[in-house]
């Protein structure tokens, strides 16, 4: 017990200690779940335990780009890589405190410190959740509860299917795009054309980023990647550097999953909302 707190703030751990932990009627939950997820989670035959929460203050090292090449900034991408597995390391941290089987609707923030352009704070959180009744196999990798940014409607949705979450995977790349010469600048003037090196150096960093995603879903011995999203940001830093971040939820059939997707009746839902 005492490896987990260590890196978990005291306010932290006082936290957790109010919070309904899994086989203990004692204590409350929290959760960010909206009442539609809460249900339907429920609806899943699990219960939330509490809302928890990683956190990472990250000061980024210094790279600078070849001002005329395509290149990735080898430094920055291990930095932001490494700075959200350290909050989503914490955030695991604190569901395991409570013996939870997962954590479901994950979100990764990223905002900037307002004293120092170089300093970063990365944020996991979501809401650990656990089985009813106590089922097995639900953990995720190496026995650590499983970790998706699915909503409750997708977690419900995909146990349905025969479906269970592994491990939410990420993929970073941060990649200096080449500058344009003043006489190939001039020379666009006026005219329709594609600025090819720029079509390159864009579409090989998302590469990267989805490759290292999918490197992640294969070491968690996962079927697929769910939800994947893919996102780009500056971050304020130099001109030309762009962030380009891929992130889902691997996945892992269960038994009779092709029984189970085949006894689904497709369902027509009409939006009320303007």
């Amino acid at each position: 017990m005492t490896e987990l707190t260590e890196h978990l703030a005291p306010h932290a751990v006082e936290r957790l200690k109010g919070l309904r932990a899994h086989g203990s009627h004692e204590g409350i939950f929290t959760s960010d779940l909206s009442v539609n997820e809460f249900v339907m989670v429920r609806k899943a035959g699990f219960e939330p335990l509490g809302l928890v929460v990683g956190s990472c203050i990250y000061h980024m090292g210094i790279q600078y780009g070849q001002w005329s090449q395509n290149m990735e900034m080898d430094v920055l991408s291990q930095a932001m890589y490494q700075a959200r597995e350290l909050a989503m390391s914490r955030m695991e941290q604190e569901a395991i405190l409570l013996r939870a089987d997962g954590i479901v609707g994950v979100r990764l923030e990223v905002k900037r410190m307002e004293w120092d352009q170089e300093i970063l704070e990365f944020m996991a959180i979501g809401t650990a959740i656990a089985h009813r009744d106590g089922q097995e196999g639900f953990k995720g990798v190496g026995g650590k509860p499983f970790t998706s940014d699915l909503s409750g409607q997708d977690f419900w949705m995909l146990l349905q299917a025969g479906y269970r979450p592994m491990e939410m995977v990420m993929g970073s790349c941060v990649y200096h795009v080449a500058h344009q010469g003043f006489l190939k600048s001039m020379g666009n003037l006026g005219r329709n054309t594609e600025l090819e090196p720029f079509t390159q150096a864009m579409y090989d960093a998302r590469e990267l980023a989805m490759e290292r995603m999918q490197h992640e879903a294969q070491d968690a011995q996962a079927d697929g990647i769910t939800g994947v999203n893919l996102h780009e940001g500056s971050h304020n830093w130099q001109p030309h550097v762009i962030e380009f971040f891929a992130v889902g939820t691997a996945v892992k059939a269960m038994e009779h999953a092709n029984d189970l997707v085949d006894a689904l009746s497709p369902q027509l839902v009409i939006p009320v909302n303007d």
